[in-house]
């Protein structure tokens, strides 16, 4: 691999071919796209999680949305632009109701040979919608034809592979492009000083190639819900359920709302404040884009299976420091004490230390510090809950005696939220 400014890649694998199938695994592979200066512009995103090189509407979805949900664009690509490949299909998907569209060029593909000059221009409504909703659009040198004529203003990016044309075309693609468009030209598949100064010299000002940078493969632990819990919350939001009943669907299934809470903070989605509670999280997603995100969340999910008994113990946990708190703190307090339980057990859904599985949600600061430095007014509440799953005697009467509960109070909570715990997977 060339030397390449993209120092702070997060860890690759070392081929397409070593990355393991695995439900619980994504994998990202992506390419840099650097300026006449070799300074990160963007970063193309690949798929590479399944073993089969199929691109459809379902897989481009997918990609992006592991992209802003799991990876978390902040470690994924940070604040770069993000390049997607694009099926037509895929285009008038809602997925991409979801995304900020400043954050992400769609890499729209030409139609495939002996495609009717009426096809080709029938594209054109599609294309525009995406623009005027704030999209970006990158073509290929295809766009440069005349049968691409109408697509040509349209475009943002037109990228030019370097192993489509001889060096002497170089000329005269790069001025027909700047003459008969706006767009910012990508030299693309770059592999030789020569390809890259020869592109410079015409004007062109992103590059992209493995003389730059090889794609590196990002690996993404992810916790995906049951489909079953999924498919409740979609027929929450068909049935225009209200915040309280969709908030305590989320409170029922960690994994469930810390996906959402983590989607809905990533760059992609283009929040300027961090959403730090469930029922903000709705107010602000709104049911339409709840219903477009669970939908992803159900394609990209396992199909059948209970909850793991480590999700149980997690709600268990937020249940009882949610009611003890209501002895003793306000219900803004109880809602984040909950939270705190949920996510107590995060590292060990996610299989990371908890402080890097926490990196990827937006949490109240007293929230962080009872969960990662067992500090601050939630500190206490999470030593008693551990101590009820202990069975220590000697720490439970300590706990519970710091917080002036008795064990009377404590004993009645924990069975209200066993038995609580206990009926949600009754319903």
């Amino acid at each position: 691999m060339s030397s390449t400014p993209d120092q702070d890649a997060p860890e690759a694998l070392a081929s397409p071919a070593a990355a393991p199938v695995d439900d619980n695994i994504a994998i990202i592979a992506r390419q840099a796209i650097v300026d006449e200066h070799r300074a990160v512009y963007g970063y193309e995103l690949f798929d590479r999680s399944t073993a089969s090189d199929a691109h459809t509407a379902a897989s481009d979805a997918a990609l992006l949305f592991n992209a802003l949900s799991y990876a978390g664009t902040e470690a994924l690509v940070g604040k770069k632009t993000v390049f997607i490949n694009c099926t037509h299909d895929s285009l008038s998907g809602g997925h991409l109701e979801l995304i900020h569209p400043e954050k992400v060029v769609l890499e729209v593909p030409p139609l495939p040979d002996g495609a009717a000059q009426e096809e080709i221009d029938g594209r054109v409504p599609t294309l525009q919608a995406l623009r005027e909703r704030g999209f970006r659009l990158a073509f290929d040198q295809q766009s440069l034809k005349r049968a691409y004529t109408h697509w040509l203003p349209l475009a943002s990016f037109v990228k030019l592979d370097m192993m489509a044309f001889k060096p002497e075309l170089a000329a005269p693609l790069v001025k027909f492009a700047t003459t008969h468009s706006k767009a910012t030209l990508v030299a693309e598949k770059v592999e030789t000083a020569e390809q890259y100064e020869m592109m410079r010299d015409l004007g062109v000002k992103l590059f992209q190639g493995f003389w730059f940078a090889h794609p590196s493969l990002v690996k993404a632990t992810t916790i995906r819900p049951a489909q079953a819990t999924i498919i409740q919350l979609i027929n929450l939001v068909r049935k225009q359920a209200s915040t309280a009943e969709i908030e305590e669907l989320l409170k029922k299934d960690p994994t469930l709302s810390f996906n959402l809470l983590r989607f809905i903070n990533s760059s992609g989605f283009g929040l300027s404040c961090e959403i730090t509670s469930f029922r903000h999280a709705v107010m602000i997603l709104g049911l339409k884009k709840l219903f477009r995100w669970a939908a992803l969340l159900m394609t990209t999910s396992r199909a059948g299976g209970a909850p793991p008994a480590v999700g149980q113990t997690a709600v268990v946990r937020g249940r009882l420091m949610e009611l003890l708190a209501a002895e003793l703190l306000s219900p803004e307090d109880c809602d984040n004490a909950f939270v705190v339980g949920v996510f107590s057990l995060l590292d060990t859904m996610l299989g990371v230390p908890l402080d890097k599985a926490l990196e990827s949600v937006a949490l109240p600061e007293p929230v962080m510090d009872a969960l990662l430095h067992n500090k601050g007014v939630f500190a206490p509440f999470l030593d008693l809950t551990r101590a009820c799953e202990s069975g220590d005697e000697a720490a439970f009467a300590k706990a519970a005696d710091a917080l002036h509960l008795s064990n009377r109070q404590v004993n009645w909570a924990h069975l209200q939220a066993l038995a609580w715990a206990e009926s949600l997977n009754d319903e």
